[in-house]
């Protein structure tokens, strides 16, 4: 989970940019794994695990509930196929 910063209801900035990241639309395949390593300098991978982490953090839903609430249910649709 990243640090909180004090700042923006306790989210670290690499928290708000990772919320702002899935906010975004994406051109085609690859873009948005380009932009992780490029503007946030992640692997995907470790992106994809903050990202989850931030999905059952309340401070998360307070920042960006729409967000929030639309990748719960993304998630949830997808444990439910298994």
């Amino acid at each position: 989970m990243p640090e909180p910063s004090g700042a923006e209801g306790g989210l670290s900035a690499q928290a708000r940019a990772v919320l702002a990241l899935e906010r975004r639309n994406w051109s085609g395949p690859g873009a948005k794994e380009r932009a992780i390593r490029e503007d946030l300098g992640l692997a995907p991978v470790r992106y994809y695990q903050l990202l989850n982490a931030l999905l059952d953090d309340e401070r998360a839903l307070a920042h960006d509930p729409v967000t929030v609430n639309r990748l719960r249910r993304v998630r949830a649709a997808r444990r439910a196929e298994r």
